[in-house]
């Protein structure tokens, strides 16, 4: 079974095989198929098309986020609230789930459509030979052994063999990276590499000049173009914010399961009555659950997929913001990432490698004269706009593809000089002199060698070249004939880049101090890898090449990619594998690119970045689209991540911390009181008050510190932070009990009345405290968080003086036990800002 471009792994592609043998394996012929048979294979074969991308419907998305282990805790709260007689709280709860789930799939739906309002069209039919002549077709209806036709501005409908061109290249940037069009002609390569493969097209790649017929030997999946597309049928993993936020939910849902029936278990020994105790324990558990944090989650990360709006980024997936923030290996493409996409003249030199912008004149005027529109004739004519002023063209040769040169009779007030430019070794050829000043010496092999050093040096800097040499001619001819290309003098050379883009070497520079490691995957040449790399300030020279990286194992490679940053001539599947290479040494992969080959890498990544212009497929299977394709945009994006990142920690801390204290409180008092410490409707109360007191969270601002490295959930960190923050109020939650029981002597509604007063005041006061990890007037919170943990405290504490209040079994306390509860507060407070730090750790 043939896979992408006609080959599997062990057999030999297409283009290294003779045409006849090609054509027997196809059973076709120059003259291609009759309509019989292209009809029996496109009904064997299937249409020329790829597999759909899987869209997830709207029901199976809630289902799947119904099904997390956290969403099914907080359906077992409200059921058990509901249950118990809370119908508020049951209501809230749901309301928290139908809205975080509803905020998801709004924000991911406006960006799927967005994202498909920006697919580029395709050509839609393909001149294909049948029955002896070519008629126009469907693409979708071309089949493996078909003979079509392309020209200037076609699409290539299938991958092919070649079998005829005149003057033709095709540009192949979107497939292999190269940003120079590629030229094509008929034989047989020796090179297994698609990049090098100058006998064959590839599906989605255009026409730049000239005209070919092919041999279709793949279509649809079978193509390298396809089978790259079909990544996108396939279901994504997990994100990493998604497997963090399913640990965080199985952990809470076994330590409520633990603590329950350890309460219920005393209880009962305690010959307390079941129905209260089963209805204690259950409220226990429920306490321990973070009703909010789906809403406080989905909510951060909307409120960020706006502010990257405003920057001109679609976020298709909302979970994706955080894994930007956690980002710790940025792979990136080259062209038209790093570099403009864009041919440019880098620079002009003469015979003896001087700089002389005259020769750029020279080159400029040959190809306005002879009407050259390839890419670097428009750098030419962008560089040398004023070359042909007061020239006309007398007579031309046309750029000929196998000679690799075109010629030009340029005619100026009874002035004739022959300009001819091309490959420098095809100029070489046929020239006999070198300029020396305003004449011309011999150029004998002495001169030649150190001409091809030069243009050796030029290739190591990743530069193209093109030569250009002259002959003067006699004021009468006014003609160009074959072979008047000879006994030229060569006048020197033009260089030509793909530059990179203005802003991305200080990007570079924001990213690495952000703690995000750049490596470039190209499918490119090694060398030009190298440069760009030099140029955008990286400083890694050593480039690991695609047949080098081929030779390594998964383990090899994983050893390797470590100390590697470079990476030219990569096909599709190898930048897949250095991505997984990555992660599987513990790193959150990210991956920026525009081309067909980029996109299996941008789905496999952690986070898929893609930019506007590019092929469908990147932005299809990407998670973000930059409009403005500035890797400054995805510097920021780093930012908006870990903001919504470290806000979204400060609800799973204050949370965790919090509600385990007071859970620990709870199950203890219930062990040496008398009386149940508060009443399951009481704990139910409590949690929401102290969840309503945290709705400004997604609002709040951020500890510089927290912007400057990447970052990762640790379950580890959050059972830390718990376990130390959580005894810590336990210890003046005991310290309450004393002063409440000895100290005033108060009853059970009193005792009640009391603890809740100081627990929802440490709980909500303490946020200040540990929203921040210095001191808290160092990094005000937001204006909507005071807000928010303000009114929450002032109904907790004005509610026992109301008949609400007495609803819920509070009694109204005097004036010393506000005043003992105050202290234990303030006491609290001072306590956890200094204890803060130690339960903070490394996270």
């Amino acid at each position: 079974m043939e896979n992408a471009a006609g080959f599997t792994k062990s057999s030999t592609p297409f283009w290294m095989r003779p045409p006849d043998a090609t054509f027997a394996a196809l059973a076709s012929g120059a003259q291609g198929l009759t309509a019989d048979e292209a009809a029996a294979r496109l009904a064997a074969d299937g249409p020329n098309t790829d597999r759909p991308v899987r869209r997830i419907s709207p029901a199976v998305a809630i289902a799947r986020r119904v099904l997390e282990p956290l969403i099914l805790l907080l359906l077992f709260a409200a059921a058990v609230s509901a249950a118990m007689g809370d119908a508020t709280s049951a209501g809230i709860i749901a309301a928290i789930i139908v809205g975080s789930i509803a905020l998801d799939a709004i924000q991911e739906g406006r960006a799927a459509r967005t994202a498909d309002a920006l697919k580029q069209s395709v050509a839609l039919t393909a001149e294909v030979r049948r029955d002896g002549r070519f008629i126009d077709i469907p693409t979708a209806d071309i089949v493996a052994g078909d003979v079509f036709r392309v020209r200037v501005g076609d699409v290539v409908p299938a991958d092919a063999l070649i079998l005829d061109v005149s003057s033709f290249t095709a540009d192949e940037a979107a497939l292999t990276g190269e940003p120079y069009p590629v030229e094509k002609h008929p034989g047989i390569i020796a090179s297994r590499a698609p990049a090098e493969a100058t006998n064959a097209l590839f599906r989605g790649s255009i026409v730049q000049t000239g005209e070919a017929t092919a041999l279709a030997v793949a279509t649809g999946g079978k193509t390298l173009f396809g089978a790259v597309a079909s990544v996108l049928a396939e279901d994504a993993a997990p994100s990493p914010f998604q497997r963090d936020l399913r640990a965080l939910g199985l952990v809470v849902a076994r330590a409520a399961g633990v603590l329950s029936v350890a309460v219920l278990a005393v209880n009962l020994l305690f010959g307390r009555p079941l129905i209260d105790s089963l209805m204690f324990a259950v409220a226990l558990a429920v306490g321990l659950t973070p009703e909010l944090l789906p809403m406080i989650t989905t909510v951060t990360l909307s409120r960020g997929a706006v502010r990257m709006a405003r920057q001109r980024v679609i976020v298709k997936r909302l979970t994706a913001i955080h894994d930007l923030g956690a980002m710790t290996v940025l792979c990136t493409d080259k062209t038209g990432t790093l570099t403009s996409a864009e041919i440019v003249l880098a620079g002009s030199l003469d015979a003896r490698g001087a700089d002389d912008p005259h020769i750029a004149m020279l080159a400029g005027l040959c190809a306005a004269l002879a009407g050259d529109r390839g890419a670097m004739d428009g750098a030419l004519a962008a560089a040398a706009p004023q070359a042909a002023e007061g020239w006309t063209a007398q007579g031309r040769i046309g750029f000929n593809y196998e000679l690799r040169r075109g010629s030009v009779l340029a005619a100026r007030e009874g002035e004739r000089l022959l300009i001819c430019k091309g490959a420098p070794e095809a100029i070489l050829a046929v020239c006999d002199r070198q300029r020396d000043g305003s004449g011309a010496i011999m150029l004998d092999d002495a001169a030649r060698d150190a001409i091809a050093a030069r243009l050796r040096g030029l290739a190591a800097q990743g530069l193209r070249a093109v030569a250009v040499a002259t002959k003067p001619c006699a004021a009468q001819v006014d003609t160009l004939e074959p072979g008047d290309d000879s006994d030229l003098i060569f006048e020197g050379v033009c260089t030509f880049a793909d530059p990179p883009k203005a802003s991305a070497a200080a990007a570079l520079k924001r990213l690495a101090a952000a703690g995000v490691r750049v490596k470039i995957l190209s499918g490119d040449d090694p060398l030009v890898v190298a440069r760009v790399a030099g140029l955008v300030g990286l400083t890694e020279t050593a480039v690991l090449a695609g047949p080098d990286l081929e030779m390594l194992n998964d383990d090899a490679l994983a050893a390797r990619v470590q100390g590697v940053d470079l990476y030219g001539r990569l096909t599709p599947d190898q930048k897949v594998r250095v991505v997984r290479a990555l992660q599987a040494r513990g790193e959150t992969v990210g991956f920026l690119g525009d081309g067909v080959n980029d996109a299996p890498g941008i789905r496999t990544a952690d986070v898929g970045l893609s930019v506007d212009g590019a092929t469908g497929v990147a932005r299809a299977a990407a998670d973000m689209i930059l409009l403005a394709p500035d890797l400054n945009v995805v510097a920021d994006g780093v930012g908006e991540g870990r903001r919504t990142f470290a806000n979204i920690l400060k609800y799973v801390r204050m949370g965790s911390s919090s509600n385990f204290g007071n859970m620990l409180s709870m199950a203890m008092a219930s062990l040496f009181l008398p009386f149940l410490p508060l009443l399951a409707t009481q704990i139910l109360l409590n949690n929401l008050l102290y969840d309503l007191s945290e709705i400004g969270i997604p609002f709040d601002t951020v500890d510089p510190s927290d912007l400057g490295r990447p970052q990762r959930w640790s379950m580890r960190g959050i059972v830390r932070y718990a376990g130390i923050m959580g005894p810590l109020s336990s210890i003046f939650d005991f310290m309450t009990f004393v002063v409440l029981l000895d100290g005033f002597h108060v009853a059970a509604p009193e005792f009640r009345t009391g603890w809740f007063l100081e627990s929802i005041a440490t709980q909500i006061l303490v946020v200040f405290l540990i929203r921040t990890r210095g001191a808290p007037w160092r990094t005000p919170p937001d204006r909507w968080l005071l807000v928010s943990a303000l009114c929450a405290l002032v109904v907790a504490l004005a509610l026992p003086f109301t008949l609400a209040g007495r609803w819920f079994g509070f009694a109204a306390p005097g004036a010393g036990v506000l005043l003992g509860m105050g202290g234990i507060t303030a006491g609290y407070l001072l306590a956890a800002q200094w204890v803060k730090r130690v339960a903070a750790g490394g996270h």
